[in-house]
């Protein structure tokens, strides 16, 4: 559970924070039609990560800066300091969260697989693409860190 939470999280968290330097402060005020702009989404992300990672390992999940940076700077440390030891036992422990307004129990891997990970990576491709339609030059290698395409080439 650490490898497909913290790992994944570390990485794209990572992600984000280049993205948002490449875009600049301004940009981050993009949005989708009436979705949240790019930088809400950033930081709801940075948040997901948290509210997910931290009830696997048995932890609370803590308050977070409001501001983008630092938001992003604590989630990544936090995520961090985590250890594969306290991850122990997630797959079958109960996590009672809400999504929106519904009261959801699920198990850890359930957690993880069908509610934490896809809403993190909602958030995140939601700001990617909101920046992308604002004409920010990003690319898939961006949002990735994998891939690698010719200069001027955004796929």
């Amino acid at each position: 559970m650490y490898q497909a939470s913290v790992t994944v999280f570390r990485h794209y968290l990572s992600r984000v924070s280049d993205i948002v330097a490449v875009a600049g402060p301004d940009a981050l005020d993009a949005r989708i039609a009436d979705a949240f702009p790019a930088r809400q989404q950033f930081a709801t992300a940075a948040g997901f990560a948290l509210r997910i990672a931290c009830p696997l390992a048995g932890r609370e999940s803590p308050d977070l800066p409001q501001a983008l940076g630092p938001r992003l700077a604590v989630a990544r440390a936090m995520l961090g300091a985590m250890t594969p030891a306290e991850f122990e036992g997630a797959e079958t422990r109960i996590i009672r969260h809400r999504a929106g307004f519904a009261d959801i129990e699920q198990s850890g891997t359930d957690f993880l697989f069908l509610y934490g990970l896809p809403n993190f990576f909602f958030h995140l491709t939601m700001g990617y693409a909101a920046l992308r339609a604002a004409g920010v030059p990003l690319g898939k290698a961006d949002f990735d860190g994998f891939h690698s395409y010719p200069e001027g080439f955004h796929f």
